[in-house]
């Protein structure tokens, strides 16, 4: 398809520009940027009547209710607000000891409505707050059973997403501006942004989304399936990487994102975001958008489903349903696992660990070391978050990945209300599930203890 029908095509919603099955139901992230400006004056009045009363929001979210709100914070320095996608207990503890309870806003993030971690991170701080309604808002799908929930706790607000956008695709919807609000940024201008890059995405020469979709695609077919997304301020590459990976990440194909990585091999190709200043990310966040939308034609995949997520939760609930506490052993080593590289192989290191300064430090040291020994770009991630961002292309993307899982000791359990787990054993069953699942898939795997690095 030459390039004025590529665009007309999607323009149109016309699912033959991909594989001709659901696509028109999911691009309703192509008017976003104008349909969510309509509903900006409630979500700033919102906002307004919180002045008096909130110090702190936090966000409970994962994937793509996390990641864009992850790197708004980021981008803006906004210190006061916080996003919640880990169950390791020892985190939750240590954001809980930061906040005033009676001060904070938590805001519960899930399309579905049904997110594991989301709901039992609502539950946990439900019980904490004393129950109060006032305490909590909701961004959800209409209908959802978090909506119903947060109907019946008196949430003191809940903001409905459209229902055609997938979550990665949704840093223009409510589940991006109503945290970017919140956080003091003005959303007009953020919007403004998009909505001028939106625009250039209509046109055929020099479209910007285009151009870095039809890059991305061209180097696929060339072997240079790595997207080495330049160092950015906010970490702009931590939400790209979910965007680029769940989208094209299935039937043994992909394009693997790898934030901060050289771009200098043959199997890899550069990728810079354009980001002049903060709000420029409104714009870009529409620019990738497309260009995924775009590459997705050459891989010949459906960029907008993940046919391959289900199958590490389900592993995670099979877990979860013996009752017993997973036993997280070390298998294999670092060398036995680089031992199995092949040429155009990467590797990806999987942390199940607290999220601080000092273990950030540590991961950055063994992604180091990993490209040191093995010349392989090196992938990296938290656990659970990653299982929501790059998970899909772990699973159904290419098996050209070598897995490190990293463990620590999670300390005592934190008990879920309404569980008959906590979040310790819940994030055990996660990195259990995940290693299983990969394991089933044929993929190279490995996991250490991060005392024994």
């Amino acid at each position: 398809m030459n390039r004025d029908a590529l665009i007309e095509g999607i323009w149109e919603r016309d699912p033959a520009v991909w594989t001709a099955s659901d696509e028109a139901h999911w691009l309703g992230w192509l008017d976003e940027p104008l349909h969510v400006q309509e509903g900006l004056d409630d979500i700033r009045r919102f906002a307004e009547s919180l002045h008096e009363e909130v110090d702190d929001v936090v966000v409970c979210g994962m994937g793509g209710s996390s990641l864009a709100p992850e790197v708004l914070r980021r981008t803006f320095g906004v210190e006061r607000f916080h996003v919640l996608d880990t169950t390791h207990p020892r985190a939750i503890r240590a954001l809980e000891e930061k906040l005033d309870l009676g001060r904070t806003l938590f805001v519960s993030s899930s399309k579905s409505g049904t997110t594991l971690e989301t709901r039992s991170h609502t539950d946990y701080f439900w019980e904490r707050t004393g129950k109060r309604g006032a305490a909590f808002a909701a961004i959800t799908g209409r209908g959802s059973e978090l909506e119903h929930l947060a109907r019946e706790r008196g949430f003191r607000a809940v903001f409905a997403g459209e229902p055609s956008i997938g979550g990665r695709y949704s840093a223009l919807s409510p589940f991006g501006i109503v945290p970017a609000v919140l956080m003091g940024v003005d959303a007009a201008q953020l919007l403004e942004h998009a909505q001028e890059m939106r625009e250039a995405c209509r046109s055929g020469e020099g479209n910007p989304g285009y151009e870095l979709g039809r890059q991305f695609g061209e180097g696929w077919r060339e072997g240079r399936d790595k997207i080495c997304i330049s160092d950015a301020p906010g970490d702009f590459g931590l939400w790209a990487e979910q965007l680029v990976a769940e989208s094209t990440g299935k039937h043994g194909k992909g394009l693997v994102p790898a934030p901060g990585e050289s771009a200098e091999g043959a199997d890899r190709q550069s990728a810079q975001p354009e980001l002049p200043d903060p709000y420029a990310l409104g714009a870009e966040f529409f620019r990738w958008e497309f260009a995924i939308a775009v590459a997705g034609t050459y891989l010949e995949i459906n960029p907008f489903n993940q046919p391959d997520v289900q199958a590490a939760k389900d592993k995670t609930n099979e877990v979860l349903a013996t009752g017993a506490e997973p036993e997280l052993e070390s298998e294999g080593s670092v060398e036995e696992l680089l031992a199995q590289k092949q040429e155009g192989d990467y590797a990806c290191v999987q942390a199940f660990v607290e999220p601080t300064p000092e273990n950030d430090r540590r991961i950055a040291d063994l992604v180091a070391r990993l490209r040191r020994e093995s010349g392989l770009v090196v992938t990296h991630g938290y656990g659970p978050r990653y299982q929501h961002s790059t998970g899909q292309l772990h699973k159904g993307g290419p098996n050209t990945g070598l897995f490190l899982q990293v463990v620590d000791d999670q300390g005592d359990e934190l008990p879920i209300p309404g569980k008959p787990f906590g979040f310790r054993r819940l994030i055990r069953a996660q990195a259990a599930g995940d290693l299983e699942t990969l394991k089933e898939r044929g993929r190279r795997v490995a996991r250490v203890r991060l005392e024994d690095l």
